[in-house]
């Protein structure tokens, strides 16, 4: 007798072990997948490593701190982002109840009229009675997790609900960003008005000298024309560049979760804005500090935690049942312990047929688990691509603002010795337009130049992670359905 126990002990421990949890995937796994260092250059090698949480300080903005309160608190998208957090509370909650027993309280209450028999020999029906009956109880149920099927599901939530978290993180970063970009652009875009109307008006200004030496006899209605043509030109782009204001004001309202009606901010230009530097430390601790990997991992993790349930639902269901229930024709002697009864009980249910419904399922558990494993590895490596791309970027617009700033230097310079040669007539109007026009493209690719500065700067943030970190996000978080036994 002991040998069969033991037998069916071991057995017993064979399954339990062969429900349990593996192991997750290990994804980057091939050499090189994480390389030892960052290969594009660094503009400034004293700047810190790694961005603070709120990087958009070190724009010295007195605008773009108001501007990001607002965003975290209304943006629609993060509201959203937190509305699925929510949901992923609530279905973690419903796994974790799987877990559990459940228990039912019954009771009922009927009125019954019954009949003793069929119509008696004197023509008069049998013999009627009506009665009461009461009954109440209480009823268990409870699905024993041998095999760890509902603990593999509660841990599928748990991925998706840390999946959700970062996802929302990942919404964060994405609105930051915009919010400062597309204030940027607005900024960067009025500084370009400002640059066209003066050139109109530059433009104008030797308009009036071309006509007073036409009239002269000095030039030519060619020269005329030529200075008309500028002068409708620069006029035509114009109200192509204050809708592109009025665009990015519109954009940078909607990510304020406002109406684009009325909205305006109050800086004119880019002036006194600062272009921060920032350094990127090693690529091994971005995995860390990336919202959007650490979604991709915990989505990963889920997928593996559902190969794990596909797994156990092969094994048999073992349900517990147990009630306690009273019944009685009278109220005030339902609970009398002769009205008591009891029961309880145990089954099994194995699945012997299901047409390959089990097997399907584990192929396609395993499938996704494939494709979470080759969306991770993407992830990582788009991750660092990031941050090579906005390091060099950061670098390329500085070395490309140091050449465009001598160049507007110069061609002011040229313009205004060009201007005064025309006015005395040692050059012709072709070398002044050239000139003018020449000092206005330089002009407007300086500030163009700026704003892709600035915007390197915040895709380099964002690249870094923004000041996010896996482990900071994982100690602050706090389960929102706090009365919930997690």
């Amino acid at each position: 007798m002991k040998a069969i126990f033991r037998g069916l002990s071991v057995s017993m421990i064979a399954l339990v072990a062969a429900g349990c949890t593996t192991p997750n995937p290990t994804p980057l796994d091939k050499p090189g997948d994480v390389p030892p260092a960052f290969t594009a250059p660094v503009v400034d090698k004293q700047a810190p490593i790694w961005p603070e949480a709120n990087w958009w300080m070190n724009f010295r903005s007195d605008e773009l701190p108001a501007l990001m309160q607002t965003a975290q608190k209304e943006n629609l998208d993060l509201s959203a982002a937190a509305a699925r957090v929510l949901q992923a509370e609530a279905q973690d909650g419903v796994a974790f109840s799987n877990l559990l027993p459940t228990i039912n309280l019954q009771g009922n209450a009927n009125r019954q009229r019954t009949s003793s028999g069929s119509t008696s020999t004197n023509g008069l029906g049998g013999v009627s009675r009506t009665f009461n009956s009461f009954g109440a109880g209480v009823a268990a149920s409870y699905s024993a997790d041998f095999w760890g099927l509902y603990r593999d599901k509660l841990y599928q939530a748990r991925e998706n609900l840390r999946a959700a978290r970062y996802a929302e993180s990942v919404v964060g970063l994405t609105v930051a960003s915009s919010v400062a970009q597309q204030y940027f652009t607005v900024l960067a875009t009025r500084e370009r008005i400002v640059i066209a109307r003066q050139n109109i008006d530059a433009a104008k200004r030797i308009l009036t000298v071309v006509q007073a030496k036409v009239t002269n006899g000095v030039s030519s209605n060619l020269d005329l024309a030529q200075e008309q043509s500028l002068v409708a030109t620069q006029e035509a782009r114009l109200p192509g560049l204050i809708e592109q204001e009025r665009e990015a004001r519109y954009a940078l309202a909607i990510l304020l979760g406002r109406s684009p009606e009325g909205f305006d901010v109050n800086a004119q230009n880019l002036n006194g804005i600062m272009s921060p530097s920032v350094q990127a430390g090693m690529p091994s601790e971005l995995l860390l500090r990336r919202p959007d990997v650490a979604q991709a991992e915990a989505n990963l993790f889920a997928a593996h935690a559902n190969v794990d349930a596909a797994r156990a639902a092969f094994f048999p269901v073992v349900n517990l049942t147990a009630g306690r229930s009273y019944s009685s024709s009278f109220a005030d002697t339902l609970f009398s312990p002769s009205s008591m009864a009891w029961s309880i009980g145990a089954s099994l249910v194995q699945t012997i047929f299901d047409g390959g419904r089990l097997k399907a399922q584990d192929d396609l558990a395993l499938a996704q688990q494939r494709e979470q494993i080759a969306t991770y590895r993407k992830t990582v490596f788009t991750a660092l691509s990031n941050v090579e791309s906005a390091l060099g970027q950061v670098s390329a617009n500085n070395d490309q603002l140091v050449a465009l700033t001598e160049e507007v230097r110069a061609s002011t310079e040229a313009f205004r010795i060009s201007e005064l040669q025309y006015r005395e007539g040692t050059i012709d109007i072709l070398s002044l337009l050239q000139a003018q026009q020449s000092l206005f493209n330089a002009q407007d690719t300086l500030v163009q130049t700026k704003l892709a500065r600035l915007d390197s700067n915040v895709s380099l943030y964002i690249a870094l992670g923004g000041g996010w970190s896996q482990a900071q996000s994982d100690k602050d978080y706090k389960y929102q359905l706090d009365w919930w036994p997690l």
